[in-house]
């Protein structure tokens, strides 16, 4: 019995040691609090490349955040719009050009790897031809923002009446991989509405976007 009751014991200290370490670090959260979270991709797509250096805006690649619920995933042959033509990062085919002049021979093509992916996941091969070999596969990109089943959040008003993706996301366009920057919880969205003035609320009257329950939960 006596032995039972340290064991009891030992857990509850165990656990409370557990939770204010997590407090001391910074990392105590919710459950359904994901912020930080930052998986990998099965292509080490760069936003911080594609979103900061060569300014690409968000919804070039995201244009269904203004015309629908989601934002959704860009389909594999909109990156061919570019990567048809850039197939690898300008310093190596530079110095492959280099070499070449250099030897007095025609430069060797050079694919990067992750672009090799998107051109399998599309059944090409190296010179873009399709690749009999291979079947056609969407990329199983992750998901890295997710809300519960019970919450509706809609795009389209959010950006409809200009607010920036990094209101939400975060600084994307300096994320070499995309990670959930902001809590996404309740509280947050709401503090969000309260704080953003309504320039045309229905019906006049309302200092502020509306916080009512029934507009993401219904």
């Amino acid at each position: 019995m006596i032995k039972g009751k340290h064991i009891t014991v030992f857990l509850l200290v165990a656990v409370a040691l557990s939770l204010l370490l997590a407090f001391s670090a910074g990392e105590f959260r919710l459950p359904g609090n994901d912020q930080g979270y930052e998986p990998p991709q099965p292509i080490a797509f760069s936003h911080r490349l594609h979103a900061g250096e060569l300014e690409v805006p968000c919804l070039y690649c995201h244009s269904g955040a203004r015309k629908s619920r989601n934002a959704g995933i860009p389909p594999a042959q909109l990156c061919m719009n570019c990567h048809k033509s850039v197939q690898a990062p300008f310093a190596q085919v530079r110095a492959e050009a280099a070499a070449a002049e250099k030897e007095k021979r025609k430069p060797g093509k050079i694919v990067s790897p992750e672009l090799r992916k998107l051109y399998t996941a599309l059944g090409l091969d190296d010179s873009l031809s399709k690749d009999p070999s291979v079947t056609p596969a969407p990329v199983a990109w992750r998901r890295v923002h997710n809300l519960p089943d019970f919450v509706y959040f809609d795009h389209r008003p959010h950006t409809g009446a200009g607010v920036a993706c990094q209101a939400c996301h975060g600084p994307v366009e300096a994320m070499e991989r995309v990670r959930q920057h902001s809590t996404l919880t309740m509280g947050w969205c709401l503090d969000c509405h309260r704080g953003t003035p309504a320039a045309a609320a229905p019906g006049g009257g309302h200092s502020h976007v509306t916080t009512d329950c029934s507009r993401c939960h219904y």
